[in-house]
């Protein structure tokens, strides 16, 4: 099918399906296959609405969440279930999203999950998915990086096609694992994530400011897909009483902020969908307009950290049974950043452990590429390199965990392996 920026995706799922029976008694993974009518109506009213995406009625359906529920059939296999589903609804009229969402564990010290478990969870989701033909991934309603990179990791262990990430944050910008949204964004785009942004948090007005903050930095698309407003209780329900055009106010101004993908999340209907698509016909676009490409995008887990690129460490910290106090007092310097020597897997188990103190962003010096990767892998933030590694190696290492490395490219761009073009605008669509 053709597609064109502004992309129209769908509208909620949850609290439509409550509207056709359904209690929470069980997952609503289990209730719409014990009820597949409700989701293809749900869907195909959508469809004629206006929605050129839909996601797969799989927002609980990663290992985890399955688990949890007494699900005990096989994930990839449950997932291939429920995404046909969505596809008997599409009928050729409108692309299939797989839809993953977060597995509510936590890394050290909040939780005692490893970044291995979670990327093992959302990877038996993507194998159903990617069996099941989608045709792009959303990973939504995001609430820490650590669930979001495991999940991009698992789907390009399976798939090259699109991914789009949505985070759901408070009025500050700030998630609930205290992750700033911008700092999501450039730990993600810096993974080669299509389009950023937000779902869920709030109605469009709360979400626009953060919009805002996030054109500063994106250059991907950025999506909106916010609630119908904040939900208020009658008689024991939620109920949304933003209303399809107030909804649709706020539509040029999320242009103006580098919105390109749109949609709507709880309370949200086929009505307000048709709005959009009203409010959207014949708008043109805005791209995202980073301002900050002259530095180096790097990132902690929950801050941006914008370096210039001739940025310098301090000394280089070894791995001791002390790291944390070394740690501390160099944060107390005056130094960009910290720089960390990781020589063996010890030492990247003591990186995992520490890494939440981390109020700077990471140098890692390293000359073993096996290594340098798992400490990519544990870190959550978008690190540096230094080390006698050459571009051949880290370049894919570039690609797949945004690190930024220094090359020999001296003039029209950063000298850095990551560049600041805007190229994702037109990659969707051939990509599709």
């Amino acid at each position: 099918m053709e597609l064109h920026f502004p992309l129209i995706l769908d509208g909620a799922t949850g609290t439509e399906l409550q509207k056709r029976g359904y209690t929470g008694d069980v997952s609503a993974e289990q209730w719409v296959l014990a009820h597949p009518d409700s989701i293809l109506s749900i869907q195909r009213d959508y469809v004629a609405a206006g929605s050129q995406v839909l996601y797969t009625p799989t927002f609980g359906g990663n290992a985890v969440k399955l688990a949890e529920h007494g699900v005990t059939e096989d994930t990839a296999a449950y997932n291939r279930r429920l995404a046909d589903l969505s596809r008997q609804a599409a009928d050729g009229k409108a692309l299939l999203a797989g839809d993953l969402s977060p597995t509510g564990l936590f890394l050290a010290p909040l939780g005692s999950a490893s970044f291995d478990q979670l990327v093992d969870a959302y990877a038996q989701q993507a194998a159903g998915l990617e069996a099941a033909g989608v045709d792009l991934y959303v990973i939504e309603t995001m609430m820490t990086l650590s669930d979001a990179r495991a999940a991009v990791l698992a789907v390009r262990s399976v798939s090259a096609k699109p991914i789009f990430v949505t985070f759901t944050c408070d009025q500050n910008g700030r998630s609930i694992s205290g992750t700033d949204i911008t700092a999501a964004l450039l730990v993600l785009q810096g993974m080669g994530i299509d389009a950023f942004g937000l779902n869920c948090s709030a109605g469009p007005d709360q979400m626009l400011p953060q919009l805002r903050r996030l054109r500063e930095y994106a250059r991907i698309p950025l999506i909106a897909k916010p609630n119908a407003g904040m939900p208020t209780i009658v008689n024991g329900k939620a109920v949304y009483d933003c209303t399809p055009e107030q909804f649709t106010a706020l539509v040029p101004g999320m242009l103006a902020s580098g919105v390109m993908i749109f949609g709507g999340c709880c309370g949200t209907t086929p009505e307000h969908i048709a709005a959009l698509r009203g409010a959207l016909d014949g708008a043109a676009i805005t791209p995202p307009a980073p301002l900050h490409t002259d530095l180096l995008p790097a990132a902690t887990e929950k801050l941006p950290a914008l370096l210039p690129a001739d940025a310098a460490h301090g000394p280089v910290l070894d791995v001791t049974p002390g790291l944390e106090d070394a740690l501390s007092d160099a944060l107390e310097r005056d130094d960009p950043m910290v720089a960390l020597r990781v020589a063996s897997m010890a030492d990247v188990n003591a990186l995992a452990d520490c890494q939440y103190l981390l109020t700077k962003p990471l140098c890692l010096v390293c000359g073993d590429a096996a290594v340098l990767e798992q400490a990519l892998r544990v870190y959550q933030g978008r690190a540096l390199y230094e080390g006698s590694l050459p571009e051949s190696v880290l370049r894919p290492l570039s690609d797949k965990y945004g690190l930024l490395f220094p090359t020999e490219k001296k003039t029209g761009a950063l000298p850095w392996g990551k560049r600041p073009s805007f190229s994702h605008f037109s990659a969707f669509m051939r990509k599709v």
